[in-house]
């Protein structure tokens, strides 16, 4: 971390398999160690540090056990690393092991945390998958600005205060330039504050509530959203969920989404757009599971007590394969009518039998939008891993092409500046209804492929897809945002 000097007051120093905070030593102290620092012998090694930071790091360093001297020199960082047993008082007795480190030259790194362990882990390692692809695609046509990129992933388990400290030391100690928070939504909020106060380049990936972008005390300058937003899926999704509840006589229902900001602020959002299309609808039931909760029993026996016509949930990943295996142990599918927005592939290959006629939206297919592009993408990924994507892979995908034609455009890798180059920003894309995707001013993008169908058992795993229709979308939207005073 800069010091009032601007330059760094400290190293995180890394050996014998753990870390050591070395603040820089006081200059005075540094003088009287020269002479034996002086007489140490010159081996040299190698370590990666990049070139805009050397001068960051020139000076003195150390703690009890080791001693640094950094000096910078035609690009070239070069130093004495001492090993020492501090004595009595000032004095010290000092074993020196000499190093130098040449800066990678034009190495860009960006920093992605995300829930990489767990029962949701799924959204961090498709994340993941979809990034080490963007990676080996940018770096084989020239990087950015012609520096090859490369990605520092961190696994946050979902946990909000984690999430926020790792986006720090993502940027402050690992020296990322860029951020992509693949976050869900418990954990966004709290990696936007940290981008707030770091003034850092960021696009979430993942997070879908609505308010991280629409609420203009929320939204943060330099970051934005590719992540669907949860108030366009709960427009499109209610269109098709009221026109089908019509049809089929559907007045009772139940929900059951987890319990944390996007499973509520979601579900509240396609309920009040459901009521507006269908006014005699009740809500007899509600179930808030835990996020990551491995036993849905409780959930279940509720549900099934309440006698609801039909159920929507916004489950996903882990939680809602889980759901759905322990649901058909109770013959839940044969007693209501299920819709959920969430079905993505490895969530279908993990349900051991996926019931048919689940009214469900597109969260990625290979099929939706039914194009040469869309189609290639998904088998290259497909063959690359050996699992299907999911909708938090072209997302992140969705991310990076983002940041590539901002940078293209801009010419600059400064925060402020990619964000100027951003706003009204539309890129070509597989994953675009029309076959691009918008940035708009509010930080968040329009213009994605969005379609309901039902499931059924085999590929392709979702039928009778019908497209949602954007205009309706961002009408319906704008009145939502007049009613929260976010316009």
């Amino acid at each position: 971390m800069p010091g009032p000097d601007g330059k760094t007051s400290g190293l995180v120093l890394h050996y014998e398999g753990r870390d050591d905070w070395a603040p820089r030593v006081d200059p005075h102290l540094a003088q009287a160690l020269d002479a034996k620092l002086a007489e140490q012998a010159a081996a040299h090694s190698a370590i990666k540090i990049e070139p805009r930071l050397l001068d960051q790091y020139v000076g003195r360093y150390g703690n009890a056990q080791v001693e640094i001297t950094a000096a910078s020199d035609g690009g070239q960082l070069s130093g004495l690393v001492t090993r020492r047993t501090l004595l009595a008082g000032s004095a010290a007795s000092l074993l020196a092991a000499p190093w130098v480190a040449r800066a990678q030259a034009n190495t860009l790194r960006i920093g992605m945390q995300s829930i990489l362990s767990g029962p949701i882990a799924l959204l961090g390692t498709s994340s993941r998958n979809a990034l080490t692809i963007e990676q080996d695609r940018i770096n084989a046509t020239g990087g950015f600005l012609g520096r090859p990129i490369e990605f520092v992933f961190r696994d946050s388990k979902g946990q909000p205060q984690e999430a926020a400290r790792v986006a720090r030391e993502l940027v402050n100690s690992t020296g990322c330039e860029l951020l992509v928070d693949a976050e869900a939504s418990s954990a966004s909020f709290a990696v936007q504050e940290v981008v707030r106060d770091l003034g850092v380049a960021c696009i979430h990936t993942n997070s879908e509530t609505s308010s991280l972008t629409a609420d203009p005390k929320i939204r943060a300058p330099t970051a934005f959203r590719v992540a669907r937003q949860g108030v366009h899926d709960a427009v499109a999704g209610s269109l098709y969920l009221a026109e089908y509840a019509k049809a089929k006589k559907l007045d009772k229902w139940a929900t059951c989404s987890p319990d944390y900001a996007y499973g509520r602020d979601t579900t509240a959002q396609y309920l009040q757009f459901f009521k507006k299309f269908k006014p005699d609808v009740e809500v007899i039931a509600e179930a808030w599971p835990k996020l990551g909760q491995p036993d849905f029993t409780e959930v279940i026996t509720k549900l099934l007590q309440a006698k609801p016509q039909a159920l929507f949930s916004l489950l996903y990943a882990g939680d809602l394969s889980a759901f759905v295996n322990q649901g058909n142990v109770y013959a839940l599918f044969s007693q209501m009518t299920v819709a959920t927005p969430n079905v993505d592939y490895p969530v279908m290959a993990a349900i051991k039998n996926l019931p048919a006629g689940i009214q469900s939206a597109t969260r990625y297919l290979d099929t939706f939008p039914n194009t040469p592009a869309n189609k290639e993408w998904g088998q290259a990924y497909l063959k690359k891993w050996n699992e299907r994507p999911t909708n938090w892979s072209w997302q992140n995908t969705v991310a990076m092409q983002f940041y590539e034609a901002a940078i293209k455009k801009a010419n600059s890798l400064d925060a402020k500046t990619l964000a100027a180059a951003l706003i009204g920003l539309k890129i070509n894309t597989p994953f675009g209804f029309d076959g691009t995707i918008t940035m708009r001013d509010d930080h968040t993008t329009i213009g994605y492929a969005i379609g309901w169908g039902q499931t059924t058992p085999k590929e392709p795993f979702i039928v009778d897809v019908k497209a949602a229709d954007w205009g309706q979308i961002i009408e319906l939207e704008t009145e939502w945002k007049q009613q929260h005073n976010y316009i």
